[in-house]
C-alpha cells in the first residue's frame, strides 16, 4: 500500500490576497457610481491621483526593501487602502491633499513596518487622521450635492479646481461646503436643538426623502452585504459596530432628544456604512477571533459616537479606528476560542 504525505493546511477554499482585495474594490462600485451620480466627478479624479500614488510610492518602497515589485503591487493591498482614503476626503479637495495622504499611508502605514501583514494600524485611516491633523481647512470643505447646491461641476471644471484651484463658472462657495455631521455639531454648540437642524432643507433635501448621503451609506450596505455573503468579511464587525452605534444614538436621544440626533442620523451620515464593511473589516489590523472582532467592533461603535457627540472633530471614525487598533492584541489574547479536547 502506497502512503501519500501531506502537510497543513489539508482544507483550501480557493482564496487569495488578489481574490479578496479584488471582491472588496467591486463591492465599492454601487457607491462609487452613487458618489458620482449625486456629488460629480471629482471622485474619479481623486482616485487616478491616488492610483498613480500608490503605484510610485509601491515601487520606491519595494526597491529600497529589496523586496520584488511586481507579486506585491499585483496583490492590490495597496489599491484597497487608497480607494478606502479616497471616499473619505472632499471631492474637490487639491491634487496635493490625496497625494500626500496616499503616500503618508502606505510608507507609514504599510512600509515601515513590514508592508502586508505587519502593520497594526489600518493604512487608509492612518492616511486621513493625518489629513485631518495637517490640513483641517481643506478637508472641511466638501463638495455639496447637485439638488442644494444647484450646481454642477463638468469633468473638466472638476480636473481645473483640483490640479489648478479655478473654476471659471463659479465660485468654490457656490458648490461646497459642511458636511451634514459638521453643520449638526456646529448648530447645537450655537444653542439650536437637535431637531430644528435636522427639520433643515440642508438635510431633508433629497430622492425619496433620503438625502445624498444618505444614498452613499445604502450603497455602501448593498456592497457590504455582498461581501457578507461571498464570504469575504465577517459579519461580526458590522454587526459589532452599527450594534453599538445605535444602541448609544437611542440611549441618549431617548434622555434628550434635543441635545442628540436619533439612530437614523448616525447611521445614515458620515462614513458610517464605509466603515461598517469597508474599513474595520481590514483583516490585518483587526481582532482575528469571532469574540474578539465583535468586541473590537462594537468599541469602534462606541468611539464613534463619542468622538461625534463630545470630541473636537465631527466624524471621528479614523481616530476611533486606530485607537481600537491598539487595543488589539490585548482582545485577541484574552478572546481566544478553546482547543479542541480541552476540558
Amino acid at each position: 500500500m502506497k502512503s501519500i504525505y501531506t502537510s497543513s493546511p489539508f482544507a483550501h477554499n480557493n482564496s487569495s490576497v488578489q481574490k479578496v482585495m479584488l471582491q472588496v474594490q467591486l463591492a465599492a462600485f454601487p457607491a462609487l457610481l452613487a458618489h458620482i451620480l449625486l456629488f460629480g466627478y471629482g471622485i474619479i479624479i481623486q482616485w487616478f491621483l491616488a492610483v498613480a500614488t500608490a503605484l510610485l510610492v509601491e515601487y520606491v518602497m519595494l526597491k529600497l526593501r529589496d523586496k520584488p515589485v511586481l507579486p506585491n503591487v499585483t496583490d492590490f493591498s495597496a489599491l484597497i487602502t487608497v480607494t478606502g482614503l479616497v471616499f473619505c476626503i472632499p471631492p474637490e479637495s487639491p491634487w496635493w491633499v490625496i497625494v500626500s495622504g496616499s503616500a503618508f499611508a502606505l510608507v507609514f502605514g504599510k512600509h515601515l513596518y513590514g508592508g502586508l501583514g505587519y502593520n497594526p494600524f489600518n493604512p487608509a485611516m492612518l492616511g486621513y487622521a493625518f489629513l485631518l491633523i495637517s490640513f483641517p481647512a481643506e478637508m472641511t470643505q466638501w463638495t455639496l450635492p447637485k439638488e442644494i447646491a444647484g450646481y454642477s461641476l463638468s469633468f473638466w471644471d472638476s480636473f481645473n479646481h483640483i490640479m489648478f484651484g479655478a473654476v471659471a463658472h463659479a465660485p468654490i462657495d457656490a458648490f461646497t461646503g459642511a458636511t451634514p455631521l459638521s453643520a449638526v455639531k456646529t448648530g447645537l454648540q450655537e444653542g439650536a436643538t437637535a431637531q430644528q437642524m435636522l427639520q433643515a432643507p440642508y438635510l431633508t433635501t433629497g430622492w425619496w426623502n433620503l438625502t445624498a448621503w444618505g444614498w452613499i451609506n445604502l450603497a455602501f450596505l448593498a456592497g457590504g452585504a455582498w461581501l457578507i455573503y461571498t464570504r469575504t468579511i465577517r459579519w461580526q464587525y458590522p454587526v459589532g459596530f452599527l450594534g453599538a452605534l445605535a444602541l448609544m444614538a437611542w440611549i441618549f436621544h431617548s434622555i434628550n432628544p434635543d441635545l442628540y440626533a436619533p439612530v437614523s442620523f448616525h447611521l445614515l451620515f458620515g462614513g458610517t456604512m464605509l466603515a461598517a464593511f469597508f474599513i474595520i473589516t481590514d483583516p490585518v489590523s483587526s481582532s482575528t477571533t469571532p469574540y474578539g472582532r465583535l468586541i473590537y467592533a462594537a468599541g469602534i461603535g462606541v468611539l464613534v459616537y463619542v468622538i461625534r457627540n463630545w470630541g473636537a472633530f465631527p466624524d471621528g471614525i479614523a481616530f476611533a479606528v486606530l485607537l481600537m487598533n491598539i487595543a488589539v492584541p490585548l482582545i485577541d489574547r484574552y478572546t481566544q476560542p478553546r482547543v479542541l479536547g480541552h476540558k
